[in-house]
């Protein structure tokens, strides 16, 4: 629902501003506007899903658990602190329905596969919402928007839909990564203690 509201109360305000700026208040002129805007949308959507789409498609080993490219340094967990996270995420969306693993609360803690799987949907998470954030500025060049006050617009929310959820997967990453470890390690001595 939070994204639903946001992308369209983003499209009315975008598309009344094009309107007032446009100089012809007729109600024809801000339908097509509105059309106008809508498609941008949803083309901003089918950026998001086909970038989403390629990085599935990416090798697992890229995203791997422990992969260096996902580590979350002191300085961004500090910086996730601040923003007082753990107090607005549970307001954004987790669309885990798309990859048949929900990502919304931690449901086997003393499963390593688990939380390596877990990690691994994180990290793709993670870069898909980077790849459709970066790739929605595309629709700069799409010729029927205007690509200052429409198209820049709707990339820029896009942008901060997508960084938000970001956001939230990183910060769950360096608790993750720790008890991936922690679990490893007790999966081992147990090894060690059977024989």
């Amino acid at each position: 629902m939070f994204y639903f509201i946001t992308v369209t109360a983003a499209a009315l305000i975008i598309t009344a501003v094009n309107f007032l700026l446009g100089g012809d208040y007729s109600l024809p002129v801000f339908g097509k506007l509105l059309l106008f805007v809508t498609v941008g949308v949803a083309a901003e959507i089918a950026i998001d899903g086909l970038a989403a789409f390629v990085i599935r498609r990416l090798p697992e080993k890229w995203f791997a658990p422990e992969a260096r490219a996902f580590g979350v340094g002191k300085g961004e967990r500090n910086f996730y602190r601040k923003t007082k996270i753990g107090v607005w995420k549970k307001y954004i969306p987790e669309w885990g329905c798309f990859t048949g693993f929900h990502k919304d609360r931690l449901r086997e803690p003393n499963d390593s596969a688990y939380i390596g799987r877990f990690l691994l949907e994180s990290n793709y998470g993670v870069a898909g919402h980077i790849a459709g954030a970066v790739l929605g500025f595309a629709l700069i060049f799409v010729p029927f928007l205007h690509p200052l006050t429409a198209a820049l617009p709707i990339a820029i929310v896009n942008f901060i839909l997508s960084f938000l959820p970001t956001m939230i997967l990183r910060s769950n990453t360096p608790a993750l990564r720790g008890l991936y470890k922690r679990n490893k390690e007790k999966e081992e001595k147990n090894k060690i203690g059977v024989k």
